[in-house]
């Protein structure tokens, strides 16, 4: 099982999130004075002023050319009260929504983000969805100092795990293109957390993929599932918002079957994890998967096709010292009504070489390009 970031409301917000004027922030660039004295300049930053692509990126926009001196800019001696920690803070800010409940951020893809075809990966896309849930729970202030985890939870040393994720991708950005993600959360039955996304291309207004995640609890020093106690739920439950990223209708709630030896049709060995694999939380992140999937998968199927819809059922964590397996088994299958072979159906698994133990489970559907 594979962690990722909690993801809740918060029981207050903070003012200036909510508050629907023009909204004017602060950052600080380091300056040099004549004396060679370090000096930070503080640069207003108004929601009318210009913007990549005519957006605010992670909620804040700087004026071109601070260092020239235009209207608005202070300067700020080196220690004041504007530390480096709020403006690193300011960076993160996105925007409440539908009465505070759906969290929205906005990113410009970059380019180390794209791939080969020039779009962007699915790997960036699942850390954009992670980095948006992250902020939605750091600006919330519902949040303590684990990663995601609320206070309540801190004080019991538990977090957060995501058990699945379903992504459906109608279309993939490219470099330079700014897009706009929306996140929300509700209850998953009596000891699950739902958590939701929609992201919008933010020229066109379409949206662009849909995704939907489902979370429990486990104790970060046993490492054991853990139901929710109710002091978390008191501060999560007011919070839950009854929508859906994916109708019911579509969502990929059927199992996905095991592959072994017999079945898959392709085995990768030897995917070790690596330093920079791992995550706050001391093992591998969850977006790694995404990788080592895709290592088993045919390079005709790669440059052909584009990767449509994927779902990831996580089943166990891995660490630094475990050496992979993937697996894959693929078929044809109709994704559009006028071609009955217009894309491909994979099933996929991830298991330690070592005791064949299952780390993920997945299932892929393909699209022909055009």
């Amino acid at each position: 099982m594979a962690l990722m970031i909690g993801d809740l409301y918060s029981l207050h917000y903070p003012i200036n999130l909510s508050n629907t004027q023009p909204l004017v922030k602060e950052c600080q660039i380091l300056k040099f004075d004549c004396n060679g004295k370090k000096k930070l300049m503080a640069i207003n930053a108004t929601a009318s002023g210009r913007a990549i692509n005519g957006k605010k990126i992670n909620g804040i926009h700087v004026e071109e050319y601070p260092h020239l001196g235009q209207n608005g800019n202070v300067v700020i001696e080196s220690g004041s009260s504007s530390s480096a920690a709020a403006v690193n803070h300011s960076y993160m800010l996105g925007n409440f929504v539908d009465e505070r409940f759906v969290y929205r951020q906005s990113f410009v893809i970059r380019s180390y983000e794209i791939g080969p075809d020039k779009t962007a990966t699915m790997e960036t896309i699942m850390n954009l969805l992670q980095e948006t849930a992250l902020n939605h729970v750091a600006n919330s202030g519902v949040g303590s100092n684990g990663f995601g985890a609320t206070r309540e939870m801190s004080l019991r040393k538990l977090i957060w795990v995501v058990t699945r994720i379903q992504i459906q991708v109608e279309q993939y950005s490219s470099w330079g293109d700014v897009v706009e993600i929306d996140t929300w959360v509700d209850a998953a039955g009596k000891n699950g957390m739902r958590r939701d996304w929609i992201i919008r291309d933010s020229n066109t207004r379409n949206i662009i993929t849909k995704a939907t995640s489902t979370w429990v609890i486990m104790n970060r020093e046993t490492r054991r599932l853990s139901k929710i106690p109710e002091q978390v739920k008191a501060e999560v439950r007011p919070f839950y918002i009854n929508k859906f990223a994916i109708p019911t209708a579509q969502i990929d709630s059927e199992k996905i079957e095991k592959l072994n030896d017999e079945t898959a049709q392709i085995i990768t060995s030897g995917l070790a994890p690596r330093w920079s694999d791992m995550d706050a939380n001391q093992h591998v992140n969850n977006v790694k998967y995404i990788g080592w999937i895709l290592e088993s998968v045919p390079i005709n199927v790669l440059e052909d096709c584009n990767l449509m819809s994927l779902t990831l059922e996580y089943r166990r964590e891995c660490q630094l010292s475990n050496v992979l397996q993937s697996m894959t088994t693929l078929r044809e299958i109709a994704t559009s009504a006028s071609d009955k072979n217009s894309g491909m159906e994979c099933t996929h698994l991830i298991r330690m070489e070592a005791d064949r133990a299952e780390v993920v489970r997945a299932r892929s559907i393909w699209q022909r390009k055009r």
